[in-house]
């Protein structure tokens, strides 16, 4: 009875030390006596106890905030940039093999990457061309972590941090940019109403009564605003006259 009970510990313990489950966005480096025999799962693994071993990698996609970090840009401008960056092991094998802690790896040579990477551009680059330092960010990064089995996605900068006084100044050329433009649209109001009113001053020469015509208008005009006095102009008696010797030659 004792060894029928010894028997069944052992085997459960056997069981215990053999079996594994892996999960679908898992895979299973497995080791035999310290060398790779291949990458299990998902599902159902059955291990040879003491003799071999087996090393768990996530496929799943990870998320991997890039710590602010001080940079001088190439205009001498001094930011805090962070970034984030979207990576996922992409062979298992070379994963565990081939570096020591692939996620602390992949961090370091991403902010490396993005302080050499962004000290290549200009603050104005910097504000205006971000898709572009992404992707170039996304290559270098993914260039390093290939031999790694690590594959990066995204690399996005998440927040630019600009100093006081260089935020002032921004903020007045944002406010003279304004300013100049509101004075070109201006003037060129001025100049279109300049144009149009050549253009009337022609017709009119063409048309004297239009002129006489013009200004019964305006008379009309300052009449209906319950006015008390109107003011004639000098020439009024003379278009007046104008007037009628037009109308009876027509």
């Amino acid at each position: 009875m004792t060894i029928t009970i010894i028997a069944v510990a052992l085997l459960i313990i056997f069981l215990a030390q053999s079996l594994r489950v892996v999960k679908e966005y898992d895979r299973g480096v497995v080791f035999f006596l310290g060398k790779v025999t291949g990458v299990r799962g998902p599902g159902l693994i059955i291990l040879v106890p003491i003799l071999e071993q087996m090393t768990r990698v996530t496929l799943r996609t990870i998320t991997m905030n890039i710590p602010s970090q001080k940079i001088i840009t190439k205009d001498n401008v001094s930011i805090d940039i962070s970034a984030v960056a979207y990576f996922h092991i992409s062979d298992p094998k070379k994963s565990v093999v081939s570096v020591e802690n692939v996620y602390d790896a992949v961090s370091q040579i991403s902010q490396t990457t993005v302080r050499n990477i962004v000290g290549q551009f200009s603050l104005d680059q910097l504000l205006s061309q971000t898709a572009q330092i992404n992707a170039q960010i996304k290559t270098v990064i993914d260039a390093h972590t290939e031999p790694w089995g690590a594959e990066v996605t995204i690399v996005e900068i998440k927040d630019i941090t600009l100093p006081d006084n260089m935020q002032r100044a921004m903020a007045k050329e944002a406010e003279a940019e304004r300013e100049r433009r509101a004075k070109i649209v201006g003037a060129e109001g001025e100049f279109q109403a300049a144009v149009k009113l050549g253009e009337a001053a022609d017709i009119i020469a063409a048309h004297p009564v239009a002129l006489q015509l013009r200004t019964l208008q305006t008379m009309a005009e300052i009449a209906t605003e319950k006015n008390s006095t109107i003011i004639f102009p000098a020439q009024f008696m003379t278009t007046v006259q104008d007037a009628i010797k037009f109308i009876k030659s027509e």
